[in-house]
């Protein structure tokens, strides 16, 4: 989560000033001034001149920066998996707009120069979404927090969302009363694969088992119910409707950050190289100065006032 509610993830110029120097040292003492230019006879009305402030606006449009730079011409191909959970997507529908991912990714869209019509979605399985290689989308997104590891095959945007592991456990269960990490050692738990929830317990917590690796959120869930992990991790959104809605029985037992040094965050995730990204990023930034990406948090995600944290 943002880190303001909490508690209460990556050119060279080469001098050219010794060969100047070298050439004024070489020139002769006296020389014809040389005949103008093409370019030094063109007009001088500066309303037929391009203004740095013209070209600053135009670098800085995202709609005008993706011309030309989608898989297909006047579609944006966007990718996540199935299915899309809530609150992220709701009823599993990607195109509804609706859940923080799908409203984001259509925010996005219409900065980039996209009607809702011109957007279209692509299955991608999670674990798949950050293998080196040729993509069938623009951009994923799909709680994907950028790493390092995961940026040396492919490229990220900027965050859209700051994240918080939770801690989910049966109210009567083994881990329920857990209040700090130190408690969590001694627990069966579990996340889904290649997620950064896996990599906080083993790199984190360290239990002294061996974790539960899933292959998506539902069956986490199902070895949750029938007590064989005591807990399981997933993003702080996650579980609160993990425990308000499909599981009624558990609660969130504690959040802690990642200890990388830097915040958590999910990014929208690119083939590597794609020049895309550099237009994405003007997109996110606008939504974040009008407020749009706030708004959008406020409305889709649970707030995480009163989820103790863990030490």
């Amino acid at each position: 989560m943002r880190s303001r509610r909490l508690a209460t993830v990556p050119a060279l110029t080469v001098s050219t000033l010794a060969l100047l120097l070298g050439a004024a040292a070489c020139a002769p003492a006296e020389e014809e001034d040389p005949a103008p230019s093409a370019e030094d006879t063109r007009s001088s009305d500066p309303s037929e001149e391009p203004t740095d402030e013209t070209t600053d606006e135009t670098a800085a449009d995202p709609a005008s920066c993706a011309e030309g730079k989608t898989q297909m011409d006047g579609m944006l191909m966007i990718g996540t998996d199935s299915p899309a959970y809530e609150p992220w997507f709701v009823d599993n529908d990607p195109t509804n707009g609706e859940g923080y991912e799908s409203a984001v990714a259509y925010a996005v869209a219409e900065q980039l120069g996209f009607t809702g019509d011109a957007v279209s979605w692509v299955k991608v399985p999670f674990n798949t979404s950050y293998k080196p290689g040729p993509k069938e989308f623009d951009f994923d997104i799909n709680q994907i927090s950028i790493s390092a590891a995961r940026a040396e095959a492919v490229d990220f945007s900027d965050g859209y969302y700051q994240a918080a592991q939770a801690v989910i456990a049966l109210k009567d269960g083994a881990a329920a009363g857990a209040t700090s990490i130190e408690d969590l050692k001694g627990l069966k738990l579990g996340a889904q694969t290649g997620t950064t929830s896996l990599t906080a317990i083993r790199d984190i917590i360290q239990p002294e088992q061996d974790p539960a690796v899933f292959e998506d959120t539902n069956i986490a869930k199902q070895q949750l119910m029938s007590g064989q992990v005591d807990a399981i991790l997933a993003d702080l959104p996650t579980a609160f409707y993990i425990t308000a809605v499909e599981i009624p029985k558990a609660s969130i037992i504690g959040q802690f950050q990642p200890e990388t040094g830097e915040q958590e965050e999910f990014g929208m995730l690119f083939e590597k190289g794609n020049p895309l990204v550099e237009c994405v990023n003007l997109a996110l930034a606008a939504l974040e100065e009008d407020g749009t990406i706030d708004a959008l948090e406020s409305e889709w995600l649970s707030d995480t006032v009163g989820v103790p944290e863990l030490q």
